[in-house]
């Protein structure tokens, strides 16, 4: 039985004849795109040029270039291009690297810049004396600011970033945790307490989201307590309330901390001593430990108000006594 090509209805035997043999096209048909490892070599050759080229003009010095991997090559391009957008060439201030270097020297911290929606734009080169990593370092982390912030802050930073964006011009202060080198956590025991004091501000009229961003000033500031932690007994003072956050007792280091005699604050609540964008996080905790059967909140910083109209921070651990309906109130001061 002889059986017939599909294709031209010839016998098998000429159906070689009628199709396309390898490597060549039938007439008309558009020639398909093939990948070879040829063609693989080329487009990577071409993009690692292409990296390279952009990482030569990356203003760091040679040596952090030779350790950049693709990655961070990258992550370093897009923060200079945000910074391009909210401060352009032709707007920036003349200042030579050597007067900057100076002027940083001086800070008693490093500076940071965020654009309206959290991605880093600047961070000064004098991190590295804060928290042991270099601006190179520190966006490996990632592209925004709560990639290099302890994870237990994020929550509180946001609502302290939005209060800021919602009045620009109004001064937000919070204090995290922030990542550092693991050398830095060997020596100190965990990562760096730092304090952020910022604020939203148009660089561009009219203003708009693209052309706004916080300036902050980043301060070091003492190791955060951890959890259950009673550290130096210098630092520390306890106060007793009722379940409304009423004084009933207070130890006398008091006076060293916060200024005030221990009689001054007996009968008076504690929450006429709070910083007012403090408020809503302490009444969380306050909650959390009233309602939590006898369990301590975690420690939170709080701002106090001082005897001499100033703000103390302080890491605030609270624990209810559930046998006389108490809560009690460890405060370290951060200094």
């Amino acid at each position: 039985m002889t059986i017939f090509c599909s294709h031209c209805h010839r016998p098998l035997q000429a159906e070689m004849s009628c199709l396309p043999r390898r490597g060549k096209q039938a007439p008309g048909a558009s020639k398909p795109f093939r990948s070879t490892k040829s063609a693989s070599k080329a487009r990577r050759d071409q993009i690692n040029a292409e990296l390279q080229a952009l990482r030569s003009l990356l203003p760091i010095s040679a040596r952090e270039k030779e350790r950049l991997s693709y990655l961070h090559t990258m992550a370093l391009v897009c923060l200079r291009l945000r910074g391009a957008q909210l401060f352009p060439p032709d707007l920036a201030p003349p200042a030579g690297p050597d007067l900057g270097t100076e002027l940083l020297s001086l800070l008693p911290g490093f500076l940071l810049v965020l654009s309206a929606n959290s991605k880093l734009i600047y961070i000064s080169e004098n991190v590295a004396q804060v928290l042991g990593l270099s601006m190179v370092e520190l966006l490996a982390q990632g592209d925004t600011v709560f990639d290099i912030l302890d994870g237990q802050a994020h929550k509180e930073v946001c609502k302290k970033l939005l209060l800021a964006q919602e009045e620009p011009g109004r001064e937000v202060t919070f204090v995290s945790g922030m990542r550092t080198s693991k050398a830095f956590r060997l020596q100190h025991g965990g990562n760096r307490a730092v304090a952020v004091r910022g604020r939203f501000m148009a660089l561009r009229w009219p203003a708009s989201p693209s052309s706004t961003a916080f300036l902050a000033l980043c301060t070091p500031v003492a190791r955060l307590p951890a959890d259950g932690d009673a550290g130096a007994q210098d630092d520390l003072f306890q106060s007793t309330h009722m379940l409304d956050m009423t004084f009933t007792d207070v130890t006398e280091s008091v006076t060293y901390h916060l200024g005030y005699h221990r009689e001054e604050l007996i009968g008076q609540s504690w929450y006429n001593l709070l910083h007012p964008e403090d408020a809503d996080l302490a009444a969380t905790q306050h909650r959390a430990v009233a309602f939590g059967a006898g369990a301590a909140a975690e420690t939170v910083v709080l701002r106090l108000l001082h005897r001499d109209r100033t703000w103390a921070w302080l890491g605030v651990l609270a624990q209810r006594d559930c046998r006389d309906h108490s809560i009690t109130c460890t405060s370290r001061c951060l200094r």
